[in-house]
C-alpha cells in the first residue's frame, strides 16, 4: 500500500537540518556526515586516488532514471561516496597536475556551513552576514594586492572565466557607450597575449564579439607579451575607427607562469589615449588567477628573509613580485582562490578598482520589482548571475584567515622550492630537458627523449630548424606515449600524476612542441615526491623503449 503524502513528508523531515534546536536530530546530521567522512578514510592508500581506478561507464548512467519512492540517506550516502572512487587526492605530494590545490579544512568548513542555510548573494536580504564576508574578503583582498578598499569593489563569480567576462563587460560598455540597451553597434576588440588564457575566445564568443576580435599579441621567449607589439597593434585598431574594448595582461599564465608587463600596458594605454584623444580608456583586466596570491611577497623583506627561504627560491619569489606588484595599475582584477588560495571550487573573486565602474552594467530598479526593498548591499543590481551562493566567499574569508600574509607565503615558497629542486632533477639527467628554465612559479614543463639524443641542443634546434620538424614531431609523439604510460601507473595507484600541454609553444617554423608539466602545490611536498617524477619517467621510457624493440625484430 503506498503511503500518504503526509506520511512521506514526515518521514523526509528526518532527512533536512531540523529549523529549530534538536541535539538528538543535530547529532544525526553529524553521524551521517561523519560516517560518509569514514567510508572515504577507507578508500585511502599510499596511492594517490580515492579506492581504486573505476571504468566510466556514461552508457549505464544514460540509463539511470528516478525511483518511485524514497530512499533512505545511508544508502544515498553510501551511493555518493562510491562516485569518489578513482578520484585524485590533490593533496597528495604524488598528484603533480595543472593548478589544483588542496583544499584546507578551514575553507571545506566555510564552504560546508553556508550550504547548510543557503544564503543568496543576490542581496543581503537573503544573505545577511554571508554578505558581509563578501565584503570583507573583496576588501582584505583589494588592500592585498594594492587597491584602495574604500574605492574598489568584489563580487564573487562561476570561475577565472567569469571574472574576464565581467572585465570584458564593463570595458566594452566604456568604448562603446548603450550597448548594454542597444547592442554592439561598432567594431570593438580584446588584446591578449597568445599565451593568455583560452577564456578570452569564449568571452568573445558569448558577449556578442565574436573570436575574431581577439587580438593575439606574440610573447617573448619568458611567455610575456611583447608590448612594442602591443602598441603596434593597438595603433593600427584605433587609426581604422576600431575601439579598444579591453586589455587584458595575464599575471601568470596556465602552462608557464609568464608574467606580463603590466607597467608598460599601462604606459601605452595612457599614450594612446592622448594620441588619439580617446574620449575613454581601453579597460585593462589583469588575468591575475594564479599570480594574485604571489601579492602576499609585495611588502616581504627579501634582503632579512625572515622565513628562510632558500637562495633560488627568493630569487624567484622576488623575480614574481616585480610583476605582481603592478596590479593596482589594473582598472579590474579576476582572481581564483581556488587555484592558488587552496579553497574547494568555485571561488573566484572579480575586483574592479573603482567601484562606479559598476554602474556601467546596473539594472534598473524597474526590472527586478520583487528584489532590492530593504538594506543597503545589493550586488545583484550589477551582477550577471542573480543567484549566487553564500560558499565561494566564506571558503575564501576562512583561508584569508587562517594563512595570514605569512602562512600563504610559507606554502607558495615551498611549492616554488620543490618546483625548483624537480628542475635540478630533471636537469641532471641525460634523457630529460626543462623547457621553462627562467620561470618563477610552481610549475614545471620538460620534455623527455629517447637514447642518444643531444639534450643540450635538441631544444634549440627544434624550435629554430625547419629541417628538425619530422625530428620535432616524432620527439613529440615520443613525449605522449610517456605521458600515457604515467597516467597509466597512476590510474593504477603507482607513479606519479603529472598532465601534458600539446602546445606549451610553436616552434619559428610554426609547429606545436609538446611537454610533459608538473604542478607541485602540494604542503605534504618532500624531495622523495620529486624524485618519484623520476622513476616514472625512467619507467616508461624503459617499457617504450621494449616496444619499439619488439617491433624492430617482428
Amino acid at each position: 500500500m503506498t503511503a500518504s503524502y503526509l506520511d512521506l513528508v514526515t518521514s523526509l523531515r528526518q532527512a533536512f537540518p531540523q529549523p529549530v534546536s534538536d541535539r538528538v536530530h543535530d547529532a544525526y546530521f553529524v553521524f551521517s556526515f561523519l560516517r560518509a567522512l569514514d567510508q572515504l578514510d577507507e578508500m585511502k592508500s599510499v596511492s594517490p586516488l580515492l579506492g581504486k581506478s573505476e571504468i566510466l561507464d556514461y552508457d549505464e548512467a544514460k540509463r539511470s532514471r528516478v525511483a518511485d519512492g524514497p530512499v533512505p540517506l545511508e544508502q544515498v550516502t553510501q551511493t555518493l561516496v562510491e562516485h569518489l572512487s578513482g578520484m585524485f587526492i590533490w593533496g597528495h605530494p604524488r598528484a603533480q597536475i595543472n593548478v589544483i590545490p588542496p583544499p584546507t579544512i578551514a575553507s571545506i568548513i566555510g564552504g560546508l556551513l553556508p550550504s547548510i542555510y543557503n544564503p543568496n548573494l543576490v542581496s543581503e536580504e537573503s544573505s545577511r552576514q554571508v554578505a558581509v564576508a563578501e565584503v570583507e574578503v573583496s576588501s582584505m583582498t583589494a588592500d592585498l594586492i594594492g587597491y584602495d578598499p574604500a574605492v574598489s569593489a568584489g563580487l564573487f563569480t562561476f570561475g577565472g572565466t567569469g571574472t574576464l567576462l565581467y572585465g570584458i563587460k564593463l570595458g566594452l560598455e566604456k568604448a562603446c557607450p548603450g550597448t548594454a540597451q542597444q547592442g554592439i553597434r561598432e567594431r570593438a576588440y580584446i588584446i591578449c597575449s597568445e599565451r593568455a588564457h583560452y577564456a578570452c575566445l569564449t568571452v568573445a564568443n558569448w558577449l556578442g564579439m565574436g573570436r575574431e576580435s581577439v587580438i593575439k599579441i606574440p610573447c617573448s621567449a619568458e611567455n610575456e607579451i611583447l608590448p612594442e607589439l602591443l602598441e603596434d597593434k593597438a595603433r593600427e585598431i584605433l587609426a581604422s575607427g576600431g575601439k579598444i574594448a579591453a586589455i587584458i595582461a595575464t599575471m601568470g599564465t596556465t602552462d608557464h607562469f609568464g608574467l606580463d608587463d603590466l607597467k608598460a600596458l599601462h604606459e601605452i594605454r595612457e599614450g594612446l589615449v592622448k594620441e588619439f584623444q580617446l574620449d575613454y580608456h581601453p579597460h585593462i583586466h589583469a588575468d591575475a588567477v594564479i599570480g594574485w596570491a604571489w601579492s602576499v611577497f609585495n611588502d616581504y623583506n627579501f634582503s632579512v628573509n625572515p622565513l628562510g627561504f632558500r637562495h633560488r627560491t627568493v630569487r624567484a619569489l622576488a623575480g614574481t613580485r616585480r610583476r605582481i606588484q603592478e596590479l593596482p595599475l589594473a582598472d579590474s582584477v579576476g582572481i581564483d582562490f581556488h587555484k592558488t588560495g587552496f579553497t574547494p571550487y568555485i571561488s573566484s573573486l572579480f575586483l574592479v578598482k573603482n567601484s562606479a565602474d559598476l554602474e556601467l552594467i546596473t539594472r534598473k530598479q524597474s526590472d527586478t520589482p520583487y528584489l532590492f526593498h530593504d538594506g543597503h548591499y545589493h550586488p545583484g543590481r550589477y551582477t550577471l548571475e542573480t543567484t549566487r551562493g553564500g560558499s565561494p566567499p566564506m571558503a575564501a574569508l576562512a583561508n584569508l584567515r587562517l594563512f595570514g600574509k605569512d602562512g600563504l607565503r610559507s606554502l607558495l615558497g615551498h611549492a616554488v622550492s620543490m618546483a625548483e629542486e624537480l628542475r635540478e632533477h630533471l636537469e641532471g639527467h641525460a634523457a630529460t630537458t626543462v623547457v621553462n628554465r627562467g620561470n618563477f612559479g610552481p610549475v614545471t614543463l620538460f620534455r623527455v627523449y629517447p637514447d642518444g639524443v643531444d639534450t643540450f641542443s635538441v631544444t634549440e634546434e627544434e624550435q629554430k630548424d625547419e629541417s628538425c620538424r619530422d625530428q620535432l614531431r616524432a620527439h613529440n609523439e615520443y613525449n605522449r606515449r610517456i605521458y600515457h604510460l604515467v597516467q597509466a601507473d597512476a590510474l593504477n595507484g603507482e607513479g606519479v600524476v603529472i598532465s601534458l600541454t600539446d602546445c606549451y609553444c610553436e616552434s619559428e617554423y610554426g609547429e606545436p612542441i609538446v611537454a610533459l608539466k608538473s604542478y607541485l602545490l602540494s604542503p605534504f611536498a618532500e624531495e622523495r615526491y620529486v624524485e618519484a617524477v623520476l622513476e616514472s619517467l625512467w619507467k616508461a621510457r624503459a617499457k617504450i623503449a621494449a616496444e619499439d624493440s619488439a617491433a624492430q625484430n617482428a
